[in-house]
């Protein structure tokens, strides 16, 4: 019997083969279709309950092996996984068409939205019928049946150069390796990171060390070793990932995806892609997304300036460096910062065992929102390093699961994320609770330390986890609009909040203790966290507002004359560079949150989720960080809430205002 067939509660991983991915997708699309069929066929007029409702909870056992099967493809993929989500993905992407292209299911859909003043419906009914409405007309529902052929034509075709240029990035990251054998080559580098070099190379079979373009192995390379060359050298190859003219290049592929973006949103009426995926965000259009860019853009230039000329004057009086090329960067900027706050990394990783940050963030989750996480060994695993938890609320009712998978492996895709295997709804009178999973990428633990993490790695956690509460705590009645189903320049709000605990010292003296001698963070180091937070946010901010600009200039135009990858890059980093350029890097062509991802006219969203945050928190540090108050009002009014209402109604509730981008210029210490 096929085990993602036959009715589960957890994912029963251990039980899943490979081979069962297939028939059980089949299936489930089968059974998907004729519940669509019942709801066609249905010889009643159209209602909310026969019609909206029923699709909303149609296809629910497809849904469950899709996150399975997905998340497995990010997490723990393999040459036949990969095979199998190409098979796969056109016949969903066809299966999904079926149902946006369905006549008779829309007109149903259309008579109940004509009707929908007249239904006295709650607030979340009528925003799961105007998005089940919108799912429909966004996806040409009221297309002629030529236009609908070549809409279905450009789904197909893009679901695969999605997939291709994840893969072509893969295959660019874990095909590099720079092998090294003379111990002078890591000059510079930490002791553990030394250490993990070695490991990887020996892991491999081989003498020496070894680094890779894996985040954990590059970061600290490109900020420790002494070795210019070697920088180099390692930052080449990574700024020129599918970008070499070979079989991995995606150049074209981001050509076609961008071209095809812009022909799909002119068959559905809208002047860009920019301006169809702007239509179901806070921020509306492309001129509101650009006039907040380029608001952040004046404020942010003059203090880069500042701070990328003071980095020359250091490295030049360091190293005689005349000229700061790319691979300097993070170097000198790790010296200047040490010079300035004597800080690094290395004084801080001790207070950072991972165990001590999860145990850190389950007590800020319990403060605040009166969460329990109770670690259990009945829940099945993808992999033996997964940790599985139950949460409970000090009530004792079960809130969610949770699965935690920190380290890098062969299989699993770079980065951090949050996803979910199953997601909060109720139906009839039963509140199905969630089951949340956050995936990172941390440096392992070695014989001789556990693992450590760098700040930076702390403050992922934390984000990650804010995600996970997002979908933990998610309380609404339908799952489409359950958790994180939010608009997408809010999704990062509940993430990036988080962050701040991070710097305050009442958080830090909850978990940040030494992990030999049990010694807590001292108060002096915590300043200086808090201090170098804003140690060169001039050269940070306009770094994203560049990628938020380069993301709008492939999808906010008309895309037909680019011609040439790099030169259109070139061309949308005119006013944000800082570094010389370098002919053979490119950025498009790794540029997967764009390209792969789902933020295709969509990165200025960090940034609107910064001011967003910075708004947030700035009502926590006037009231208390763990004030019950407004923890409960964030809780009700954003983290329950998912997408049942307009986000902008619900953060005005929490906070009383809109947000002001003034708290994020204070926080980032760019106010004049």
């Amino acid at each position: 019997m096929n085990p993602l067939l036959t009715p589960f509660d957890t994912a029963p991983f251990s039980q899943i083969k490979n081979e069962d991915f297939k028939p059980a997708f089949l299936q489930a699309m089968k059974e998907a279709r004729a519940e669509i069929d019942r709801i066609t066929e249905n010889s009643e007029a159209p209602s909310f309950a026969n019609t909206i409702e029923a699709l909303e909870f149609s296809g629910q056992q497809l849904d469950r092996i899709s996150s399975i099967f997905f998340n497995l493809n990010s997490a723990e993929t393999n040459e036949e996984i990969q095979k199998i989500a190409q098979e796969i993905s056109p016949l969903l992407s066809e299966f999904s068409n079926d149902i946006t292209l369905n006549e008779a299911l829309f007109k149903r859909i259309k008579t109940v939205y004509g009707q929908r003043d007249s239904l006295d419906l709650t607030v979340e009914q009528q925003t799961l019928l105007d998005k089940k409405y919108k799912s429909f007309s966004r996806n040409g529902a009221n297309l002629s049946d030529d236009k609908k052929k070549r809409l279905r034509e450009i789904d197909a075709e893009l679901s695969q150069l999605k997939l291709k240029f994840g893969e072509n990035v893969l295959a660019e990251t874990n095909t590099y390796e720079m092998h090294l054998t003379d111990e002078n080559d890591l000059d510079g580098l930490p002791e553990g990171e030394k250490e993990a070099a070695a490991q990887l190379a020996q892991s491999k079979g081989k003498e020496g060390w070894l680094v890779t373009l894996d985040y954990p192995s590059y970061i600290p390379f490109m900020k420790y070793a002494k070795n210019r060359g070697l920088r180099k050298k390692l930052a080449l190859a990574f700024g020129s990932k599918a970008f070499h003219g070979d079989e991995h290049d995606n150049q074209e592929n981001v050509l076609k995806i961008a071209q095809l973006r812009y022909e799909r949103a002119n068959l559905l009426g809208y002047k860009t892609h920019a301006h169809f995926v702007l239509e179901e965000r806070m921020a509306e259009t492309p001129e509101k997304v650009h006039q907040f860019l380029n608001e952040l853009l004046v404020k942010a230039k003059p203090a880069a300036k500042k701070e990328f000329i003071e980095l020359e004057k250091f490295a030049k009086e360091l190293d005689a460096i005349d000229r700061l090329e790319k691979w300097d960067g993070s170097y000198y900027s790790e010296k200047l910062k040490q010079k300035r706050f004597n800080l690094d990394d290395e004084k801080l990783k001790p207070y950072f065992k991972l165990e001590n940050v999860i145990d850190g963030v389950f007590k800020v989750a319990e403060k605040l929102f009166d969460l329990k996480f109770e670690e259990v060994s009945d829940i099945e695993k993808y992999h033996d390093e997964v940790k599985t938890y139950k949460v409970y609320d000090t009530s004792g009712n079960f809130i969610s699961v949770f699965y935690a998978d920190f380290h890098p492996r062969k299989g699993k895709r770079g980065g951090a994320w949050m996803t979910s295997y199953k997601p909060q709804y109720r139906l009839k009178g039963k509140n199905v609770r969630p089951h949340i999973s956050n995936v990172c990428n941390f440096t392992r633990s070695t014989p001789s330390k556990p693992s450590l993490l760098t700040f930076n790695e702390v403050t992922t956690l934390f984000h990650e986890f804010g995600h996970g509460l997002h979908g933990m705590l998610a309380n609404t009645t339908y799952p489409s609009l359950s958790g994180t189903s939010v608009f997408w320049d809010f999704v990062e709000l509940p993430s990036q909040v988080m962050e701040n605990w991070c710097y305050e010292k009442e958080a830090l003296e909850l978990f940040a203790k030494h992990y030999e001698t049990g010694e807590v963070i001292p108060m002096e180091l915590v300043q200086k966290i808090k201090e170098s937070s804003t140690f060169q946010e001039g050269m940070q901010t306009l770094r994203q507002l560049s990628f938020g600009l380069l993301d709008m200039s492939w999808h906010g135009i008309d895309p037909s004359g680019i011609t040439d990858v790099k030169q259109h890059e070139s061309e949308a980093f005119k006013d944000t560079n800082l570094y010389p350029d370098t002919p053979e890097t490119c950025m498009s062509t790794a540029f997967s949150h764009i390209f792969q991802g789902g933020y295709s006219s969509g990165y200025y969203s960090y940034k609107w989720a910064e001011v967003l945050d910075a708004d947030a928190f700035a009502l926590f540090k006037e009231k208390g960080i763990f004030n019950k108050e407004v923890a409960t009002k964030f809780k009700d009014n954003v983290l329950s809430k998912g997408g049942t209402e307009n986000p902008m109604v619900l953060y005005k509730r929490f906070r009383g205002a809109e947000p002001k981008v003034e708290a994020l210029l204070e926080r980032a210490g760019l106010l004049e």
